[in-house]
Parts: C-alpha cells; structure tokens; sequence
C-alpha cells in the first residue's frame, strides 16, 4: 500500500467501528493512453516509490507508550504522527498534480510550499528566498530584451526528474551507487529509502537552482539599456560587476569545524568548500585541480568580463541556498548530500559547460557529464535543458520569439521521447522558415542558415537542441528524441483574471484569513504561529481559499489592485454578490477534500462516546480526522450543478461559512499596502455566474 500509515488507521478504525469506514487509499493519476508520461510518472514515483517519507520510529514508540497521538490534523495530538507524514505527502503529490495541468505560478508555489514543509518544517521560515524570485521576474524582467519564466520553470525541472528517476532503471542504479544504497529493486525497503533521498535532494536541487537570480537580473537589465540597437556585449560594454563577495561566501568557525569533520578539510568559504567538493568528483576526469576552480568561482561575479560579460546566477543560487540551509537546518544537520545539492546547482548554467568541459569549442570541448560522476548535476543540466515549454517570456525580444507552449513525454524503455507543441497560428511562420531552411541545404554556401529561435534547433538537420544537450551530459542510459509540432494553444487552465498585485503574497494573505476573528492589534508573528499549528493540509486549504479570491471577483465583476483606478471601491460584498461566490467557494471546497481522500460520513458523529460535552466534541472532532470522513462532503463525482443544488440544500450556518470570511478579506487587505478591491459594473441579483 502507497500510504502506509492511513492502512495503519484504517485497520484501527475497523476494530472500534466495527465496519470498514477508512481513511481510503487517496486515488493516483494515471493516464491511460500512456502509463509513462511525464504527469503519471512523477505522481507515481510520489505515490508508490516514498513509502515511509519522514516517518519517524521514535515518535510511533512515544505514541504507544503514552497512548496518546502526537501528529496534528485541524488541531495538534488529532492522528497519529505517520499519518501526518502520509497526508503531508498526499499534499505534496496533489499540489504538483494541479501544478502540472495547468503551469501557473500560483500552483508551482503550491509544490515550494509543500516541499519547504515536509523538509525545512516551516515554509514561514524560507518564504523570503521563494517569493523573492518570483516577485523579481515579474516586475523587474519585463526591463530586459531576454528573459523567461524560471519560478515555474523550477518546478517543472523537478518533476522532469522525478519521472526520470521512477522510469530510468539505470539512472535508480547509478544513484543508489553513488550514494552506497541497495541498487537491488526486489529489496522494498531499500528502494523506498533511496526514493526518499532522491526526493529530498533532487528537490532541493531542482527547485533552488534558479533562486539566484535576482542577482543576474539588474546585471542584465544594464545590458539590455545598452544593447536597444542590438549591439553585441564584449569589449566597451558597460556592466555591473559584484564587488566584497567574501563577506557573502564566508564561513564562521562552527561552519569550518563542522565541515572538517565531514570532509577532512579546512574551508573559510563556501566557494572554497564547492570547489574542493567538485574537484573531488570532475577534477580527474576533467584534468583540473582545485585551485584552478576556486579561482573560477571567485572571478564569476566580480569579473563577469572574463566569462564572455554574462553574470552566473548559479554562484548566487548556491550561495543563497547555503545560508538558507545554515539558517534553518542549522550546522549539524548539513550533511555531504546537502553540499551534493549546492555543486549540482553551481555547476549548472555555465561552469560545467564552459570552464570544465568546453562543450562549444571545437579544440579544447571534453567529454559530456557521465553520469555517475555527479548524478544530481546530470539530471539538473538534462532537465533544465529539456525545459523549454509554457515559460512565461517577460524580456523584450523574449515575448515576439517563438516557443514551445507544451510538451509531451514519453520515457518508456530507458529512452525519452519529446514532442514540443508550438502554436498553430503560428503555421504560417513555421512554413516560412521550412521554405527557406529547403533552400539553402539545396545551396549551403551561398547564404547563411536560416533560424527561427527554438523550432529550427528542433526541426532542423543539424538538430541543435538535441546535440547540444548530448554534449552537455552523457544520454547513453537515456537516448534523446525530439519532435517539434503544431497545435491550437488551449490557455484554459491558466485562469487568468483582472485581478493583480506585483507584491502580493499568498502565505501572508493566507495567515491574515485565518486569524480574521483575532483582535486588529495581534501581532504578525502571533498570527503567523496560530496558522502554523494547522497541519500542511489544512494551511494548503486556507492558502486556496486565498488564491481563489480572485476567481471569485472575477465573478462578481471585481477585481483587486495595487493600482489607483477610477471606480467604485468596494467597503462589503452585496447579498446578491455573496450569492454568486458562495457556491464557488463551497465547491473548491468539496473538490480539495474530494481531492485529498476524504469521503461522505457520519460515523464519527453516530460512535457512543461517554464522555463530558466539551470532551466529548473534542474527541469526534479527532474521529472525524481519523477517519477522513466529513458529513459535508460528496462521493462519486459531482458536476458543478449538483455542487450548487448541494449548497443550497446545506443550513445557513454552513452556508455563512462560504462567504463570511470572504467580508472580512476586505478589512485584511488594506493590511496589504495599496491593495484595494473596485467594482467594474453590478451584478444582477440572484444571478449565478460560473
């Protein structure tokens, strides 16, 4: 069974109901056409392969011994602590589900939410480092002639990973090996234990890679000032460079101590410590030694002219990743894969390929990344290749090229199979381009190459996207083939609506809604602890009654803003307003429980229970998280118009709880600075808009 200790429950809730009445096994994606497509096969490695994730033995004993449950649901000591460990990883496999279906960075920041709970403990803690990419991109990029999405970008990379990881026989083989695991797949144990590495790691080197660049944006937003008549950088060219980066890389004496004891060295530096850890891995195979890559490592932000006047984000990535980790996990807890994580990172976006293995000079280039020299790294630079499609493109230039809007995967036999869709109306284009490429390879020399951006890398003869991932990693375990195509683009699943703020944050929205009823003088921090003794599934649950906020405006002709507008501003939703919300909301409701396991019952109400009033609520309240039951709740699959009918069958004061809070949002908001709501034109009463 996928989810252990939720089995565990089951067959306790057996004995004392006396029936069979769950927590169910929570349903798993599978597509049926093609069992190992990149959606199936990432939930699947999520689903089957992590059984155990963050179970903690010590605490089952404790749990036994005191008779007593220590994991929190609604409230702290509700269900057993493995079964909040099995639910966390529910979430975390439902939210990159979503996440995958629709590409917004709204859904990503779901999964960096999940991620940061189940491993760092709280996302509060990290929330700085993740917002900060995602607020830069989006107010800062539109100032450069190139630039795309890297937040999303982030979280497809890791899934990319996942997938590969679950259908690629030889690359579990490979990382059980690097890491001295059981490559035996008939041993279950052994092979969920190295899953649960892999998730770890992998995610933290996936989804941190990019987190540098809110240092590489204002270097090239300089550039890009400079460069309006497509004049090309070198010599002359004004830059930035980043000056006093020793105070940002040193190591204090605790930090030196502790990786001594790992590494048998003394570092002053995370550059230093880098540095030593790639030579470790490349530096024979590659015919380099340390020095020479400390000194790489310290001219790339502070001589950015040296690298071909390109600013790596990839120093700043694993730099920044570092102090987080030093923050939160503290010293003791940062062990060799950890440091694994950051090379992989830093070796990404241009050392490997341009200070190591020199993949684009025909002289001095070295052979590509095998794979059990670093497997984090070759999955990094393979993944981070093949994830091209549905980037928002923010840059100048960026949003007039032509690029994949989606992708299919197939990883079946140890290979991989793409095909990059690109829009159909862009046909005329592609037609344009395949005339011309046909007529110069009738006449090679006569004219230069036809180009157009990612396609004619995917469509052309010389294959270039291909070759140069091949020259980049080593594909023997996973031979690449690519296919570009043309399709009708479907933005469906974006759901973009009027509603925007450029510094909005779902965790503090989220946070404010939750403590609502508290006094307007409590303090953030109060606010912010009250929200985190809620177990991730319900803190997902209240973040989701946030996101959808603007859905729900949108609905109602309204819409939020942190810009001035010369309309109606909105003091309290109108009778004939929350009457078209309310429903909505009770059905994100419905659907997110639907979603998460949970099923229509009552038992938990029906067991006798001798107990005082107030105990006795206490105890069916903790029942009710037991067995994953919920009077409110639908079975089977409801349309949205048994949804509604089921709303409106419901008593007022469930029904108040479907728009209430939504009153009180209006009072929390100007908590946000500048954030107002306006009313473009009125709703007509009783109308219900879906």
């Amino acid at each position: 069974m996928a989810y252990t200790a939720l089995k565990e429950m089951r067959k306790a809730n057996q004995k004392r109901f006396r029936k069979d009445i769950g927590p169910m096994q929570p349903a798993l994606f599978t597509n049926r056409r093609k069992r190992n497509d990149l959606k199936s096969a990432a939930l699947r490695f999520l689903h089957n392969s992590c059984e155990g994730l963050r179970f903690d033995p010590k605490m089952e004993e404790q749990e036994k011994h005191e008779k007593k449950y220590l994991g929190k649901s609604l409230k702290p000591g509700q269900i057993p602590f493995n079964m909040e460990m099995d639910i966390n990883r529910l979430c975390l496999e439902k939210s990159l589900e979503t996440f995958i279906d629709s590409g917004t960075a709204e859904d990503a920041y779901m999964v960096y939410y999940c991620f940061l709970n189940i491993f760092f403990g709280q996302y509060g803690k990290s929330k700085k480092m993740v917002e900060l990419l995602s607020e830069y991109e989006s107010n800062g990029s539109s100032l450069l002639m190139k630039h795309r999405d890297h937040y999303s970008h982030s979280v497809y990379v890791f899934a990319l990973g996942l997938a590969i990881y679950e259908t690629n026989e030889q690359y579990r083989k490979a990382f059980k090996t690097f890491y001295s695991l059981d490559p035996d797949e008939k041993n279950k144990a052994a092979a969920h234990k190295a899953a649960n590495l892999f998730l770890e790691f992998w995610g933290l080197t996936s989804l941190f890679h990019d987190i540098g660049y809110p240092f590489e944006l204002p270097f090239e937003q300089v550039l890009s000032y400079f460069e309006v008549d497509n004049k090309k950088r070198g010599k002359g060219t004004l830059y930035l460079a980043f000056r006093s980066t020793d105070t940002f890389t040193a190591l204090d004496k605790k930090a030196t101590d502790r990786f001594k004891t790992l590494y048998e060295t003394e570092f002053h530096s995370v550059s230093e410590l880098l540095a030593h850890d790639i030579t470790k891995k490349l530096g024979k195979a590659y015919e380099f030694d340390e020095a020479y890559l400390q000194d790489v490592i310290k001219r790339k932000p502070s001589q950015p002219e040296d690298f071909g006047y390109f600013m790596d984000h990839a120093f700043f990535s694993a730099v920044r990743l570092y102090r987080e980790l030093e923050n939160i996990l503290k010293l003791p807890n940062i062990t060799k894969e950890h440091i694994d994580a950051l090379s992989a990172i830093i070796l990404h976006n241009s050392m490997f390929k341009f200070s190591i293995s020199f993949y684009k000079d025909p002289i001095e280039h070295k052979m590509p990344l095998p794979l059990e020299l670093h497997p984090l790294a070759w999955l990094l630079m393979l993944c981070d290749e093949l994830q091209c499609w549905d980037r928002t493109a923010y840059g100048r230039n960026s949003r007039r090229e032509m690029h994949p809007m989606a992708a299919e995967f197939d990883f079946s036999g140890n290979a991989l199979n793409a095909v990059y869709y690109y829009d159909e109306e862009e046909r005329e284009k592609v037609e344009r381009f395949n005339d011309e490429y046909n007529e110069w390879l009738a006449n090679p020399g006569a004219s230069e190459e036809p180009r157009l951006k990612a396609y004619s890398d995917m469509a052309g003869e010389k294959q270039r996207f291909t070759r140069d991932i091949e020259k980049i990693v080593d594909t023997s375990i996973i031979p690449l083939t690519v296919t570009p195509e043309l399709r009708k683009a479907d933005r469906r699943s974006k759901h973009v609506y009027l509603s925007d703020s450029s510094f909005l944050h779902l965790y503090d929205f989220a946070v404010a809604l939750h403590g609502r009823n508290k006094p307007d003088d409590t303090p953030t921090s109060s606010l912010e602890e009250n929200f985190n003794s809620l177990s991730l599934e319900y803190q997902l649950s209240t973040i989701g009654r946030a996101r959808y906020f603007s859905r729900y405006l949108d609905a109602i002709n309204c819409f939020y803003t942190d810009k001035p507008v010369d309309l109606e501003m909105v003091s309290e939703f109108k009778p004939h307003e929350t009457a078209v919300f309310a429903p909505m909301e009770h059905e994100r409701w419905i659907r997110e429980h639907q979603m998460m396991g949970w099923r229509y019952g009552i038992d938990y109400e029906m067991l006798p229970l001798d107990l005082p009033e107030e105990k006795e609520k206490s105890e069916r309240s903790a029942l009710r998280e037991q067995t994953r039951q919920h009077k409110l709740v639908m079975d089977g699959k409801p349309d949205r118009e048994s949804i509604y009918k089921h709303y409106l069958s419901l008593p007022k004061k469930y029904q108040d709880k479907d728009w209430k809070p939504f009153n009180s949002l209006l009072k929390l908001l100007k908590k946000f600075d500048g954030l107002r709501i306006y009313r473009q034109t009125s709703i007509a009463p009783g109308q219900h808009k879906r």
